[in-house]
């Protein structure tokens, strides 16, 4: 919260908006589709492009795929308890006990990685969208629930926000405290 002139104003978080309205089912069809996407590629035409990899290129694209399988899993775990509170069938405090089981933290090493451009593209490409969609649910995560450290994520209207740094320099310019 914020003082406003009026009092007290309750800060509306958009994450928060977005995964308890029906704007959470765009997001959702995303990662259950990017889920069903890369299993199919994965059972199919990855697995032929694996097989062509050099030793290199097939030892990166089996730790890629399982990188790859457990973060899509971890998205899937948490886009599925965000619908089960959307549609009311467990509470905030039930997700948010449930979802501390959920890792939204897997990593690739990418470009840094030898062997990376060897590696199929499509297969690269469902690699990139997995990190991105991950860090936009990351983001969202900690926006509603709190960073991991189980802190509350709220605000902090201090020496953190560059935009009150501003508006406390020209309050303090132009003498309005």
């Amino acid at each position: 919260m914020i003082e406003g002139r009026g009092g007290p104003v309750t800060m509306i978080k958009l994450a928060e908006h977005r995964v308890f309205s029906d704007s959470f089912k765009p997001l959702y069809n995303q990662g259950m589709g990017l889920v069903e996407e890369a299993a199919e590629y994965l059972d199919g035409d990855g697995r032929a492009a694996a097989k062509r990899l050099s030793r290199l290129g097939a030892n990166l694209y089996a730790a890629e795929s399982m990188r790859l399988t457990t973060r899509l899993m971890q998205l899937a775990s948490w886009l599925l308890l965000q619908r089960a509170a959307n549609a009311g069938e467990m509470t905030r405090e039930q997700v948010a006990a449930e979802k501390s089981k959920v890792r939204l933290d897997t990593s690739s090493p990418q470009e840094e990685a030898d062997g990376w451009f060897d590696l199929p593209e499509a297969f690269r490409d469902l690699v990139v969208r997995s990190l991105r969609l991950q860090d936009l649910v990351r983001r969202m995560d900690e926006e509603i629930y709190g960073s991991e450290r189980g802190e509350e994520a709220e605000l902090d209207f201090g020496s953190s926000n560059p935009v009150f740094d501003q508006i406390t320099l020209l309050k303090t310019a132009f003498g309005h405290r």
